[in-house]
């Protein structure tokens, strides 16, 4: 998910130029100040009646510079909130699906049982994405890969639906174990992560918390609880403490097809030489700005022009 929460510079030393550029602003408004030498020895009032214009002016050009130079200081510190989208436009952004295999998945608030429902919303995804990269990892006490990334979704959908509590070797409830495992399992090429899940227990904000700020993954959570229920405030916390989107299920296939149009639009994160994220360079959208106000400083002087005439 992309929004202002990871906004951040790429270049932050850059911004140790500011105190320059205003010390630098300071001096030249000071020593090419026409006016400098008569304010020492004439009252302010006496000075500004015996000029025209002086102060509109000379203000707005003084002003002016000293925006220019911040602006364009902030534009090279390299701005940015957007991982850079992958290089290779027909690579498709691989998606693992965390599939929570817990003993609350077998209560039947939802016909036939939240597994059940959750199985099936698996297949729905599966279809939609076929062909598309797609890997499974079934949690509980504990996380395990049923599937890296595979363009063969059908086998994803089959292997959901033999997966259940009864299976898992550890009953509980370790999602950040099991985020950590689909990140080991994107590795370098990135990509994004579906959460399907009925609930996330209290206790697991900070792990939460933790692995958002180490990794700038995408994450969904897809909700199998429906509104107004304790469930679905627990998705929500979870969802927050992750930055990532919340989907509760819908008798369609609407939710799953919302979920696949969001991941559709999200750039890979992609990393170069296990230096990390790379971020998409945004701070050339200040230099328009900052031509407009350089363009403004050098407007003509009608009355210098008439004398010239």
């Amino acid at each position: 998910m992309n929004d202002l929460s990871s906004f951040h510079f790429i270049r932050p030393w850059c911004l140790l130029f500011l105190p320059a550029v205003i010390g630098v602003w300071w001096m030249v408004r000071t020593l090419g100040n026409p006016f400098r030498r008569w304010q020492d020895v004439m009252a302010p009032e006496l000075l500004d009646a015996a000029t025209v214009n002086r102060d509109q002016r000379q203000k707005w050009r003084t002003y002016s510079l000293l925006t220019g130079w911040v602006i364009a200081a902030i534009a090279v510190a390299g701005p940015t909130w957007r991982p850079e989208p992958s290089p290779f436009a027909d690579d498709p952004v691989p998606v693992m699906l965390l599939l929570k295999s817990g003993e609350t998945m077998n209560q039947t608030d939802l016909s036939p049982s939240r597994m059940e429902r959750a199985r099936l919303k698996v297949a729905d995804f599966a279809e939609l994405r076929k062909g598309l990269p797609l890997g499974l990892i079934a949690y509980a006490g504990s996380a395990h890969l049923v599937l890296p990334p595979t363009r063969d979704t059908g086998v994803v959908a089959t292997m959901a639906a033999e997966i259940g509590p009864e299976i898992m070797p550890t009953p509980g409830d370790e999602l950040a174990v099991a985020l950590t495992l689909a990140m080991k399992t994107l590795g370098d090429r990135g990509g994004s992560i579906v959460v399907v899940a009925d609930t996330v227990p209290a206790g697991a904000e900070s792990a939460l918390k933790e692995f958002r700020t180490s990794y700038g993954v995408s994450v969904e959570i897809f909700g199998v609880a429906r509104e107004e229920t304790p469930e679905r405030d627990d998705l929500a916390n979870a969802a927050s403490n992750l930055r990532a989107d919340l989907t509760l299920l819908t008798p369609d296939t609407t939710d799953v097809a919302t979920i696949v149009r969001r991941i559709a639009d999200t750039p890979i994160a992609v990393s170069v030489d296990g230096a990390g994220t790379r971020w998409a360079e945004m701070g050339w959208w200040l230099v328009p700005i900052v031509a407009l106000w350089v363009l403004s400083g050098f407007r003509r002087d009608e009355q210098v022009s008439e004398r010239s005439e």
